[in-house]
């Protein structure tokens, strides 16, 4: 039996504002489907569009410099904390989002159970030591500490700065995640939710 998206009424998708609908549908055409996330909110249109907007600014926005973070960077942060935080849901639902930047079935998975094991450039491994210490030890970050991550940045080569120090950061193992495959909730042409689809990640 499938479970509900949410605790408060969802809406249906042709009783939705104009522009939340136009976004439900173009990301189920992108991704393949439509993360509960997007239902639940439409709940409230203001929170939604807030929160949208809010994460747009935040991943989609293009690296400033060479040595930004690309878009699958981004999505490895969320993954690699979300792991730590043992929130399935943003493992399932952003390790798909991964998938699909940095084109590797495996990656997300790796990251998620423990980024150390899996194929990331020394960088990436920085970038995420660097993560998860914000995400489990953040009132032990100094001045310091943030200048020595911030010198951590590839050369246009592909090699770490030389003045990159990994003392800085102490390795944190994520805890181990089972394999999931995403829940997927599909809008049909005429706006209603398909029956009978996994419905696995609640409460979001």
């Amino acid at each position: 039996m499938t479970q509900p998206v949410s605790r408060y009424p969802v809406p249906a998708i042709e009783s939705m504002p104009e522009d939340l609908r136009r976004r439900v549908l173009e990301v189920q055409e992108k991704s393949g489907f439509v993360p509960n996330v997007f239902l639940a909110f439409a709940h409230r249109p203001d929170e939604f569009r807030a929160f949208f907007a809010y994460h747009d600014a935040v991943m989609l926005r293009p690296p400033s410099s060479p040595e930004g973070l690309s878009k699958g960077e981004k999505e490895m942060i969320v993954v690699a904390t979300s792991g730590i935080n043992q929130c399935l849901y943003c493992v399932v639902a952003h390790g798909a989002i991964l998938r699909i930047h940095e084109k590797s079935p495996k990656l997300a998975d790796q990251v998620a159970v423990n980024y150390r094991k899996a194929a990331l450039t020394p960088r990436q491994t920085a970038m995420l030591d660097f993560a998860m210490k914000v995400c489990t030890e953040s009132a032990a970050i100094t001045e310091g500490g943030l200048r020595r991550a911030a010198r951590t940045r590839l050369h246009r080569r592909g090699r770490l700065g030389h003045r990159c120090d990994h003392r800085a950061v102490r390795p944190v193992q994520p805890h181990g995640q089972p394999h999931v495959d995403a829940a997927q909730r599909r809008v049909l042409p005429d706006g209603t939710l398909a029956q009978g689809q996994a419905g696995g990640l609640n409460g979001r």
